[in-house]
C-alpha cells in the first residue's frame, strides 16, 4: 500500500514535531526517481490538516532506506531542525533501535557487539563490511540481541551505535546471515511487497523545545507479523 494524506500512519505529533511510520517502498526525501517523497505527502497533510495556505514547513532529520520500514522523525519549526540535527549528531543523545529477520545460514551468538569497517560503493548503492580498517572505510558498530527463533530465520533486535550507510544490512551480510528479502545482500529471495526486513522499532530523543525525553515505537509492518 502506497502512503497518501489519507492513510498516513502518524506515531506523533505537536507544534515542532511529527513522527511517522513509513511503509515500504517509501522515500523519506526527493531522489532521481521522480516519486513523491514522504516528505512532500507530510507536507500536504500538515496543510490540509491545519487549513494553511500555500506550503506548511518541514524539516528532514534523518532517513530510512526506501525498502525499510519504521520510525521517521521530522522537524515542523525551523527552530527544532536545527536542535535535532544536533541531537542525531551526537553518539549519545539519540537512540536508534531496529528489529530484523535475518536468514539462519550461520550459528551466531545469542547476543554481541558487531565491529566493522565499511567501504562505501556509490555506483552500486552498496556498503562492504571488513573486519579491518582499510582505505576510505568507516567504522560501524551495532550491538544485537536474538529475541525468537524461527525454522528459516532469527528475529534480532539491534541498536545501532554509528549511523553509516547500510550498515545493518552490511554487517550482517558479512556474517553470512542477510536480512529476509535484502537481494542486493546476498538474500535468497525477495519479499512480495519488496521490503527488507528491517524495521525502525523505536526512536528515542530529548525533545529541541520541551526538554523532556521521547520515545517513539512503530507497530510491525504485516510481512514481520505473517512470519512471527
Amino acid at each position: 500500500m502506497k502512503t497518501s494524506v489519507e492513510n498516513l500512519q502518524v506515531l506523533y505529533e505537536d507544534n515542532h514535531l511529527i513522527a511517522i511510520n513509513k511503509r515500504a517502498g517509501d522515500i523519506v526525501q526527493g531522489d532521481k526517481t521522480g516519486d513523491i517523497p514522504l516528505s512532500e505527502i507530510i507536507k500536504q497533510y500538515l496543510v490540509k490538516k491545519y487549513n494553511k495556505s500555500g506550503e506548511a514547513y518541514l524539516g528532514v532529520v534523518h532517513r530510512l532506506d526506501r525498502p525499510t520500514t519504521g520510525v521517521v522523525l521530522f522537524a515542523k519549526t525551523s527552530k527544532a531542525l536545527p536542535r535535532l540535527n544536533a541531537s542525531f549528531a551526537s553518539k549519545d543523545a539519540v537512540q536508534k533501535q531496529y528489529w530484523a529477520l535475518i536468514e539462519k545460514k550461520k550459528s551466531i551468538p545469542q547476543q554481541g557487539t558487531l565491529t566493522h569497517w565499511l567501504v562505501r560503493n556509490t555506483k552500486q548503492n552498496k556498503s562492504y563490511a571488513y573486519p579491518q580498517e582499510c582505505p576510505n572505510s568507516q567504522k560501524a558498530v551495532l550491538n544485537y540481541k536474538i529475541l525468537k527463533e524461527l525454522d528459516h530465520y532469527l528475529l534480532v533486535e539491534i541498536t545501532l551505535l554509528t549511523g553509516r550507510h547500510h550498515q545493518i544490512r552490511s554487517q550482517f551480510a558479512y556474517l553470512g546471515c542477510p536480512l529476509k528479502g535484502d537481494l542486493k545482500y546476498g538474500a535468497k529471495r525477495s519479499n512480495p511487497d519488496g521490503s527488507i526486513s528491517l524495521h525502525a522499532h523505536s526512536l528515542e530523543f530529548i525533545h529541541p523545545v520541551k526538554k523532556e525525553k521521547i520515545t517513539l515505537t512503530a507497530p510491525l509492518p504485516s510481512s514481520f507479523e505473517k512470519i512471527l
